[in-house]
This record gives C-alpha cells, sequence and structure tokens, in this order.
C-alpha cells in the first residue's frame, strides 16, 4: 500500500466520522433538530401533514401518544401539529412531561429534484415520501418509505 493511498483512506474515514458526527442528535431526544428549507402554502403544508400523520398513525398508533415536538414556527411546522391534534395526539412542545410515555418527533421538508421530500423521525421509524406542490395543495409522487429501528417507537 503506497503513501497516497493510506492518506486516502485516513481522508476518507474521517470525512465519514465527520458526516456522521453532522448527524448527531441533539438535546438528548435521539433525533436531528426539525427543518424546513422550502417554501410551502398553508394549503401544501396542511395536505402533506395530513398524509405524512395518517402514515405515521399506521406505525405508531393512533392517538394513545404523547408526541414531543419541538416547535420552529414554519407553516409546515403548525399544520404538522393540528393534524397529530386532529388525529388525537397530546403534543408537548417545551413542558416537563416526567411519568409520561412521550414520543419525540422531528421532521425535515426539503427540496428535492423538483419536488418536496418530507421526512417524519421518531427513535424507532422514519417515515418518507416526496409530493409535487400544485395550485391547491400537494400530491404525493412517491410510495411511502418506511425504515424502522428496533425496540418501541418512544
Amino acid at each position: 500500500m503506497t503513501q497516497v493511498s493510506l492518506a486516502g483512506r485516513v481522508l476518507a474515514a474521517l470525512l465519514l466520522a465527520v458526516s456522521l458526527a453532522a448527524c448527531q442528535t441533539l438535546g438528548g431526544t435521539g433525533l436531528v433538530a426539525s427543518t424546513v428549507t422550502t417554501e410551502l402554502t398553508p394549503e401544501a403544508a396542511t395536505s402533506i401533514a395530513g398524509d405524512m400523520v395518517g402514515r405515521f398513525a399506521e406505525q405508531v398508533g393512533p392517538g394513545n401518544t404523547t408526541i414531543v415536538l419541538a416547535p420552529d414556527g414554519s407553516v409546515f411546522g403548525q399544520a404538522l401539529e393540528a393534524s397529530l391534534k386532529g388525529w388525537g395526539y397530546a403534543i408537548v412542545t417545551d413542558q416537563q412531561t416526567k411519568g409520561t410515555e412521550t414520543v419525540p418527533l422531528a421532521y425535515v421538508v426539503d427540496a428535492f429534484e423538483g419536488s418536496v421530500l418530507v421526512r417524519l423521525s421518531t427513535r424507532s421509524v422514519d417515515i418518507t415520501r416526496m409530493y409535487k406542490l400544485g395550485a391547491t395543495g400537494a400530491e404525493p409522487v412517491s410510495p411511502v418509505s418506511v425504515m424502522q429501528r428496533g425496540g418501541p417507537t418512544s
């Protein structure tokens, strides 16, 4: 093995470690911070949130869980909170929940190849779907992707 290839491998390993470190959790919830990097109309945010919460309920169970949601003031964050409440979930933002079983929930909304990529994440499941924005809201353009991690959703 030459010095150049060894140095390249070390550099690649270092870049991988830095990339993984960037994905580390925030606030002890086991999740990355929620982010919205693309503009959504209130209609699009509502239709996406409604669809994603329906898929979330299929994985976590309907309305029998307290969701920890970090407010970010985005149109999507507000629509997601309203949709979760509509499905019967209790929502806590900054309150202490001692003795209550909770599920921290984070979301990412990002533009991707002319569409909008949306992901909801808990410690045990990620739900992802692509949407195409239209004049009256948003339509799914991909199947739902569900990634399960071992253990319960909390």
